[in-house]
């Protein structure tokens, strides 16, 4: 039996138009021939990553993280979205680095000491550029004087709001769907500055998926990008398009973590 997911970018104020993307998805794939892509998606809560391991996974989308790391020879990418958000250029996007509004950093450098948090050690925006950016900054593996682990990016934004933390690192197009649909969740934040930028987080397959039911995910996927009654929920998504990139584009993200490594910052602090 088949499953879905889209996991990576629902808010509760977003479960609408995921819902609605997936049925457009739903049908272009069996439009395609994958008679048994899913009525619903499933939501795994706490149980996401034995999720994404189930043979039976038609599509989901994963983070660059654990593609290569965990889940590394484990999925397949179906392939890249591409995201209309500020700092996104086509397949690839960057983390928010967000302070309060009345902080008054102006550079990365003011943060020596002060607090940040981070949502989770396997993701890629949130802890894994973060740990790349501030590598170069810190003296004797430290720079940061309080270092809080969140959860996710939603309780990032708050610990930030409350003056909890100094700063964190938000997925821009996170930040971006919560500006736009629950503005709530970043009033009294701004962006200090953007991260370097990393392919974005890839739609996925199983491995067992074979490469006929590949190939028509992919046909199935670009019908829905170009599908005009679609247009509304994509725009509302921020999902400008797809790309098929490389094999060893993700391998970026392996650079980021040893570009900390290298510089004696295995971890924040």
């Amino acid at each position: 039996m088949s499953v879905a997911s889209l996991p990576m970018y629902e808010p509760p104020e977003l479960r609408q138009w995921t819902e609605e993307w997936w049925q457009g998805l739903a049908r272009h794939f069996r439009a395609q021939g994958i008679e048994d892509a899913p009525a619903a998606l499933t939501r795994p809560g706490d149980g996401l990553h034995a999720h994404w391991g189930q043979d039976g996974l038609l599509f989901s989308q994963g983070c660059g993280y654990p593609l290569t790391h965990g889940f590394a020879g484990r999925w397949q990418v179906v392939a890249t979205p591409c995201y209309a958000a500020p700092g996104c250029d086509g397949p690839t996007y960057r983390s928010a680095l967000i302070v309060r509004e009345d902080a008054p950093f102006q550079a990365t450098e003011e943060l020596r000491g002060r607090s940040v948090c981070f949502n989770s050690r396997d993701s890629q925006s949130g802890f894994n550029i973060l740990r790349a950016t501030f590598a170069p900054l810190a003296r004797d593996g430290c720079f940061f004087g309080k270092v809080v682990q969140s959860g996710g990016h939603i309780r990032s934004c708050a610990l930030v709001q409350s003056g909890e933390v100094d700063l964190a690192s938000v997925d821009c197009i996170t930040y971006a769907l919560y500006r736009r649909h629950a503005p709530q969740r970043t009033a009294g934040t701004r962006i200090l500055a953007f991260t370097a930028p990393a392919p974005g987080l890839p739609y996925i397959t199983a491995l067992a998926t074979t490469p006929d039911a590949l190939a028509r995910l992919r046909a199935g996927l670009q019908a829905a990008m170009d599908d005009p009654a679609l247009a509304p929920v994509r725009d509302a998504l921020l999902i400008a398009g797809m790309a098929i990139l490389p094999q060893d584009a993700y391998a970026t993200i392996l650079d980021a973590e040893n570009q900390a490594l290298a510089l004696s910052y295995p971890d924040l602090a």
